[in-house]
Formats: C-alpha cells, structure tokens, sequence
C-alpha cells in the first residue's frame, strides 16, 4: 500500500481554534456516516467550517472521544449527494443537500447526512466548506491571517524563532537545526561537508537578477567565472544556470540542469560545462548527462497514475474492489513509475560510485523531475541524508530552494488543477520503498513520511506554499508590510518553515518520527538480517531499488 494505508493523528489539538481561526458556518443534528451497511455506529453531531479546518463534535461524547474529534481534518469537497452534484470555490447550489462526501487529500472519505438538519443550514455550510477548499488568491490561504496574529500576540519574538547576535557576520537562527539555504553560509558549509574543494558558493542570482525560480545563491564550479555564467543564462530555460548537487568522496558531483533552447549555441554552451564540471574532478573524469524528459514519465502521466490510485482507494464499498485490488494497482501504473524512477537513481549511483564519473540531469525546466531522481541519489549514497535533520535539508535545497513547483503541482488555488502532479509524493513513496529495504539505515520512520505528506496540505507555513524562492520572498515581504512587521524581520522568524515539529506536535509525539531500530550514519545496513551497504555493484543496485 505504500504511503496510502495509515492514519496517524498526530497533529495536535487547538480546542479553543488557532489565532485569526474564526467560525464561518455550523450545523445541527448533523450524522456522521460510520458503517456503510447499518447506521447503528454512526454518531449525530455538529459539523462545523472555519476558515481553517472541517470539524465535526458529537454530542455527548465523552471527553477524550469529543477532544479527538476536534482534531483538525484538513479536507477538499468534491461531491454533494442529493441531485449528485460537485462542488466547487464559489459555486451555487440550487437544491438543500441531504448528504456531504469529502474527499480529503490524504485519501480519506468522510461522509455527513442531513436528516434531522435544517436544510438551509445545510446548504450554508456545504457552500463555505467548498468556498474554503479552494481559495483564488495566495494571500487568502489561512497560514497568512493565523502566522499574522501569532506574530503580534507573541510581541514580535514568537520563539524558537527569535534573532540572536551576528556571528561571524552572519545571524544564527536559534531553534532551527534545518538549514534554509537563504544565504551563503548554508551552502558554503555542504561544500566543506562534501569536500567540494573544486567548487564554490556563486551570488550571481542575487536579488534574483538572473533567474526568477532559482535561488539567490548557489554552487558552481571553480573554473566558470561570474560574467560567464551571466552570459550563457539566457540560453538556459527560464536562466536556470546548472546546479551543483552534491560531491562523492571520489571527487565526482551531481549536478542538474535545464534545457539550453537555441540549437546553435547548444553545443557549444554544453562544452563549457562538461569541462568546467570535468576540471572539479580530481581524475579529470568523464561526464555521464541523462536526460530525465526522455527516460522517464511525464508529469502528465504521473498525476493520471496518482488519480487512478486515489479512486481505487476511494471505491465504496471497499470490500467490493478487495479481490481486485492489487490488478487495480498495477493497472493505475503508479508502482510502475516507482520503479521507473528508482531505476534510473540507480543507475546514476553506479555511475558516480562505480565509475567515479560526474553526472549531470537535464530536464526542460529542471523543477519536477530533476528534484525527485537528485534527492534519491543523494539519500542512497549519503547516510547524512538518511538522518531526519540531513533529509529535512535535502528536502530543503533540492526541492524548495530549486524552485519545485509547490503551489501548482499541489494545487492549493482553485485555478492551478491543470498543473497539478504529484511529483513529491512520488518520491515520498520511493523513500518508503527503500525504506523497507534497508529498515536499519534511516532514522525516520513511516509516521514522520506520512506526517511529511500531510503538511504538504496545511496552509500554516511557508515551506510548501510557493512555486520558487523569489515568489516565497514576494509574496512574504508583501505580507510583513500588511500586517505592519518590523522591515528586515527574518522571514522564518513571521512566517516559519515547516521544519520545525515542536509547532504541531508534543514531544511525545515526535517520538513516533525517530526509527528504534536506526544505526546511525557510519554504520552499513542492514537488510533481511545481512549487512548491505548502498555502495554496490550496477546489477544489484538495479535488482534491489525495481524489484517492488
């Protein structure tokens, strides 16, 4: 089942609702559906829609069952029941409704009938319910109005993220172990990690001057100079400059890079990098490049894979899809396109490992597929990755700061469906795969994927909500002047990052997120009681990582 088969309720509860939380529409003598042939289970409640979550309280309950009912449920409306009707932002509905269905985003289905109700209400909170789902406009998204009032109720430190003194002439962010790579600092220290000793911090995008997805600084080879770089940009797609990823001990790199779209500067463009990228390697290596658009799918395909896999697991009744259900997955091609993409990481991790050669991935617009095969090449050849701070920061730098397309491929506007795909949790679900290969070489576990996955959909911080960096600095600094934040406020000090857990859940909580069984990042895997290691020969890489 992958990612697809657990509910972990972790997330904490905000009983009293949570700051610039507000109450749109409720509803009376409400049923909540439990069992689909009887209706002896089911409860009769309160169903109510802020302008943050979906909440529904039964009446009597006991304490405990009625606090863990008002746990926040994070849902999208797609179907009224009735005269059979979806429904959407802004929409109309011309009937009373007798009963809801919620399709939530992490596959659930919560079904809600209004026999006793009072139809008009109803009606309203069926049409705000939708109204919510969906917002046009970035800024209505809750996280701006609740990351605003939290700020001002705290008087401006709202801790762990307050601002300590400089410290060699850069600030320390206290609380936050996860690098952002927002500054130099950041990079410069995974090139001395790495010993990346052939390749340096470049602030040729600085206030985005070169490229808008890119971020302000990154890392590029010794030898290409600035003006270069600034030169060859408008040849790339959108300026994306190549990027250096990551530096075996053997002195190889992983570097991604966009299409060059003007065939008469093509070749001569690519020469410059592959002996800029040749001159970094300690042995004067060859340069492997594999296109990813050609070996791998589309995102088109991706996202019709996910919504064949989202409808098998929403069939009603399940019981009836039960003997078809693994024919079902194979047909939806998803588990397909699992294999296809740890196949070809694979086969990038004996290039750099076996053949100590430098590889370069070139996709179009290096946003989608780039970040998915980038990240498990990393997470399979560097155990710093497979520790929950090293992965957070690897999440960071190859997604986020790469200028993934969060906004659009999650669809958290109304008008982004047609750019929706679910390139991240395609590479969550190949993280659990080798996940349950190598169950001793990660320290995080299922819980903290699945925890991972869900704030994808909550609006409450910053990390998942844009499409580049420059849009995230925009669209915050527009934000700070609104709510009238001190000018030159830290960013992750107003509207913070996800990475920080202590914000959603106790720290007994969090224990769920650290693997028992984790024997740290020097030590070999483990693997069906034999120690393995990822450090292998090309045949058994690719056996191990496609045979799913």
């Amino acid at each position: 089942k992958g990612l697809l088969g657990v509910n972990v309720p972790l997330f904490r509860n905000y009983c009293g609702g949570l700051p610039g939380e507000i109450v749109v529409n409720e509803v009376n003598f409400v049923r909540k559906c439990i069992s689909t042939e009887s209706g002896q289970d089911d409860l009769w409640g309160k169903l109510i829609c802020t302008n943050f979550k979906v909440s529904f309280i039964p009446q009597d309950a006991p304490p405990k069952q009625s606090s863990f009912k008002k746990k926040n449920l994070f849902l999208t409306v797609n179907d009224t029941r009735g005269k059979k009707k979806v429904l959407g932002s802004n929409q109309k509905l011309k009937f009373n409704p007798t009963e809801l269905i919620l399709y939530c985003k992490d596959l659930r289905i919560i079904r809600f009938c209004f026999d006793e109700a009072g139809p008009e209400s109803a009606k309203k909170v069926c049409l705000a319910i939708a109204h919510y789902s969906h917002p046009a406009d970035l800024h209505l998204l809750f996280g701006f109005e609740y990351q605003g009032r939290r700020y001002h109720e705290s008087k401006g430190i709202p801790l762990p993220y307050h601002i300590s003194g400089r410290a060699n002439g850069s600030t320390t962010r206290r609380g936050l172990q996860t690098p952002i790579f927002d500054r130099p600092s950041d990079w410069d220290r995974e090139i001395k990690r790495t010993g990346a000793s052939e390749w340096r911090v470049c602030s040729v995008n600085e206030n985005y001057a070169i490229s808008q997805s890119l971020p302000e600084y990154c890392i590029v080879p010794v030898s290409l100079a600035d003006q270069d770089l600034k030169r060859h940009s408008v040849y790339f797609t959108d300026n994306r400059i190549p990027l250096w990823c990551w530096n075996h001990p053997n002195g190889s790199a992983l570097v991604r890079m966009a299409s060059i779209y003007d065939p008469a500067q093509q070749k001569k463009i690519e020469q410059k990098v592959f002996t800029a990228i040749t001159k970094s390697h300690p042995h004067r290596s060859d340069v492997f490049r594999y296109e990813l658009d050609k070996n791998l799918p589309n995102i088109q395909e991706i996202q019709s894979a996910f919504v064949k896999v989202r409808q098998i697991c929403v069939i009603d009744p399940f019981e009836e899809s039960e003997e078809r259900w693994l024919s079902s997955i194979e047909n939806s091609r998803w588990l397909e396109h699992v294999r296809a993409v740890l196949k070809q990481s694979a086969e990038i991790v004996y290039c750099l490992d076996g053949k100590n050669a430098s590889v370069i991935l070139q996709e179009e617009e290096d946003r989608d597929l780039n970040c998915v095969v980038s990240s498990l090449v990393q997470l399979m050849l560097d155990p710093h990755y497979r520790s929950l701070i090293g992965f957070q920061s690897l999440v960071q730098k190859e997604w986020v700061m790469a200028g993934h397309r969060f906004l659009d491929r999650c669809s958290h506007l109304k008008k982004n469906y047609k750019e929706e795909s679910p390139l991240f949790m395609l590479f969550l679900d190949c993280v659990w795969q080798m996940m349950n290969q190598y169950p001793a070489a990660f320290e995080f576990t299922e819980a903290y994927l699945i925890v991972l996955s869900d704030s994808m959909w909550i609006p409450l911080f910053s990390t998942f909500l844009f499409n580049s960096p420059k849009q995230r600095a925009q669209h915050l600094m527009d934000f700070a002047k609104n709510k009238a934040i001190p000018h030159g406020e830290d960013q992750i000090v107003y509207f913070p990052p996800v990475w920080d857990w202590s914000q959603q859940f106790s720290n007994k909580n969090q224990t769920l997120f650290n693997n028992p069984m984790y024997v740290g990042k020097g030590a070999t895997c483990v693997q069906n009681g034999e120690v393995k290691t990822f450090r292998r020969t090309k045949v058994c890489n690719i056996h191990s990582f496609t045979n799913l």
